[in-house]
Formats: C-alpha cells, sequence, structure tokens
C-alpha cells in the first residue's frame, strides 16, 4: 500500500486550504490532528506520522479535493473541475 506521504507534498496541501478557504487551525479540525502537525507538515517536516498523514489526506479528500501530478506538474483541484 502506498503511503500517504507519497501521494501528496507540504505545497500541495498548502494549495488545497487555499482552495478551499481553510486556515491551518480548519484543516486541523476537520482531520483532528493538531495546528502544530499541520504546520509542521507544511514546512516539511519528516517527522509527521503515517497516522496524522492519512487523517489530512482524508479530510481534504472529504472536502472534495483531488490531488494531481507529482514533482514539477503536482497540484490539487476540486473534484469533478
Amino acid at each position: 500500500m502506498e503511503r500517504p506521504e507519497q501521494i501528496f507534498s507540504p505545497a500541495q496541501v498548502r494549495a488545497a486550504r487555499a482552495l478551499l478557504g481553510w486556515s491551518q487551525q480548519q484543516l486541523a479540525d476537520r482531520s483532528v490532528v493538531t495546528r502544530r502537525t499541520i504546520a509542521a507538515f507544511e514546512l516539511d517536516d519528516p517527522n509527521i506520522s503515517p497516522s496524522s498523514l492519512r487523517a489530512i489526506l482524508t479530510a481534504l479528500e472529504e472536502a472534495g479535493i483531488e490531488f494531481i501530478g507529482e514533482g514539477r506538474t503536482e497540484g490539487v483541484r476540486r473534484r469533478g473541475e
């Protein structure tokens, strides 16, 4: 099974929050992780637990975010766009 950190990058999480108009705290509330964890991940901290990464991924996907591309062409969009 692919680990969540291979599915999305810190830049994609920042972009997804911007697309949704969410603060770090709003994502933290919806993913049930701390705001500090969101901030650390967005600063590319490699020590975020796999369960926290899955929670962030799930919250964003449930909000309609789709992660696209990889490497230099990675991005996010609302599902269906």
